[in-house]
């Protein structure tokens, strides 16, 4: 089943966002200015598109795993989230992760990669306990950040 996805071009200079292969999850988007990171560096670089994401969509905002690997080019909020009523120019927050090295981003680059989901949208219903709600204890119950274990060498 396919999806149409409304885009705006506000850059009529840069491409359309592009899968680069068939079937690849994520579309290209583009820097629409030269921008220079220095090491630790963030900024917030505009694509020069707009979407329509669609109602119970989401659109997410991925590094690509190429320039993160090499360079340490990443998303500070990374996903970044483009909700469905949100119609404004897509600008993707990077971040130089390198200690040592700038980096260089040219107009027309590609620097993230945007995916469209299905997203649910609960009602949330206000409860005093889970139990309340009949939700039962689960093995796991409010143990977070570590509680299955840490790294074999830590």
């Amino acid at each position: 089943m396919s999806t149409s996805l409304a885009v705006v071009r506000l850059d009529r200079e840069l491409p359309m966002p592009m899968r680069a292969h068939d079937g690849d999850a994520g579309v290209d988007l583009y820097s629409a200015r030269d921008v220079e990171l220095a090491p630790g560096q963030r900024e917030l670089v505009p694509t020069g598109i707009a979407v329509a994401i669609p109602h119970g969509m989401v659109g997410l905002i991925h590094p690509r795993s190429g320039l993160a690997a090499r360079v340490g080019l990443s998303i500070v909020n990374s996903p970044g989230t483009v909700d469905a009523g949100y119609r404004g120019e897509i600008k993707v927050s990077l971040i130089n992760l390198d200690p040592d090295t700038p980096i260089v981003i040219n107009r027309g680059d590609r620097i993230a990669q945007l995916l469209v989901q299905r997203v649910e949208l609960p009602e949330l219903v206000e409860v005093t306990s889970f139990d309340e709600a009949g939700l039962a204890d689960t093995s796991r119950g409010d143990g977070g950040h570590g509680s299955s274990g840490g790294h074999a060498s830590l």
